[in-house]
């Protein structure tokens, strides 16, 4: 009977060990974002890979250009290629800066996958696997109607990231869900707290007709609602952003922030690893790119996603 069951138990781990596909070793990839080391969004991001990295057993580098520099950027993307990763994952923060770097990776051989800013198409030209982010225009434009049904006509964007393309989509299709020109309705805000505040303050003062506010982000969130609350206007008047942070979420919950674009960076950050290794792994990756977003969080769903702002969420 001893036999019996010792035979049993080598049985199943040799059936075991043949239904198990080997694992690679080693694997690492290298995610690089256009963000300053300032901007608190990509936290989510950071942590998403961190997560991803921890559940595949793989290695994920994150690199960025401390200032946001575009051409600093570029720099890093070559510098990444050069050390033939298993892949990347890279923001297209702008398309003809980083066509030649990212073209350059894929000619190489090495796996890239985009995410964050961007498009699908410009995704599809760089010869990328696919791309993991949100229709940017699309996401102002679903902002700009809610804007228009509580009655604006007429709006700040507050644009943090004025040299990013997707940022300057997103005022535009708010402007256009309002039907008015974008114009001197989009402010180049910078990303110092302080001067934002300035700003918002100033276009605020000279047009106090403005009917309704977006930001892009907590950057130029976060100072805005400092700007709001100073001159009183807290509660006034409409005021949506994109991303989420729990100084947003209070806002939201205050009744002051309508609403919140949530594309959800952590499936931007998660998503790719876990696809990349199993491409490295077993050969296999999804068709088509992914859309994470837009989904808008109000007071009506806060609590469903407030627990994990800026962690998870």
């Amino acid at each position: 009977m001893k036999k019996t069951l010792t035979a049993l138990a080598a049985a199943a781990i040799a059936v075991g060990l043949i239904a198990s596909p080997a694992l690679a070793e080693g694997e690492r990839y290298v995610l690089i974002s256009h963000a300053p080391d300032s901007d608190s969004w990509w936290n989510t991001i950071k942590n998403a890979i961190k997560l991803a990295a921890e559940q595949m057993d793989v290695t994920v580098e994150y690199r960025n250009p401390p200032t946001g520099d575009l051409a600093d950027m570029a720099r890093i993307v070559e510098q990444a290629s050069a050390t033939n990763p298993d892949g990347i994952i890279v923001s297209i923060a702008d398309f003809d800066v980083l066509s030649g770097p990212i073209g350059s990776a894929v000619d190489k051989g090495i796996p890239v996958i985009t995410i964050n800013s961007g498009t699908q198409e410009q995704s599809l030209a760089l010869g990328a696997l696919m791309h993991v982010g949100q229709p940017e225009y699309d996401a102002g434009h679903g902002a700009g109607l809610k804007a228009k049904a509580a009655g604006a006509s007429s709006f700040l964007c507050v644009n943090h990231y004025i040299t990013n393309p997707a940022s300057v989509e997103r005022c535009q299709g708010f402007a256009d869900a309002l039907g008015v020109d974008l114009g001197k309705q989009m402010i180049d805000s910078g990303q110092d707290p302080a001067e934002i505040q300035n700003k918002v303050q100033a276009f605020l003062s000279a047009n106090p007709d403005t009917g309704a506010i977006l930001t892009l982000g907590p950057t130029s969130a976060h100072p805005t609602l400092r700007a709001l609350e100073e001159m009183g206007l807290s509660g006034e008047m409409f005021f949506g952003t994109f991303d989420l942070s729990s100084e947003i979420a209070e806002g939201i919950k205050a009744g002051v922030i309508a609403f919140a674009i949530d594309q959800q960076p952590f499936l931007q950050g998660y998503l790719p690893v876990v696809i990349l290794t199993n491409l490295t792994r077993y050969g296999v990756v999804p068709g088509n790119s992914i859309n994470s977003g837009p989904g808008f969080v109000t007071k009506s769903n806060l609590a469903l996603v407030e627990k994990y702002a800026g962690v998870y969420r």
